[in-house]
């Protein structure tokens, strides 16, 4: 769902949204959507049933570098790190 469907759904400008959801939970939209899909991640990646790259795939990243660089920005750790620990 696109930001400009969500703020039509409520009838409010996109740019208005933006700003209301920042006040509300500290983060961008795209910020809490990654965050959502590193947690995700993480919960997949802990499960043990699949490979790094289906877990990207499944959680809407592009392909498996471009989780690896959002895990180890919010979490720290890259994910095979996680494995180990």
């Amino acid at each position: 769902m696109s930001l400009e469907a969500i703020a039509n759904h409520i009838d409010i400008s996109s740019y208005h949204f933006c700003r209301l959801f920042k006040q509300s939970t500290g983060f961008s939209p795209h910020q809490y959507v990654i965050q959502q899909r590193v947690e995700r991640a993480k919960q997949l990646l802990l499960q043990g049933k699949m490979s790094l790259a289906e877990i990207a795939i499944a959680c809407g990243f592009s392909h498996q570098s471009h989780l690896n660089r959002h895990f180890k920005r919010i979490t720290g750790v890259t994910p095979k790190t996680l494995l180990k620990s």
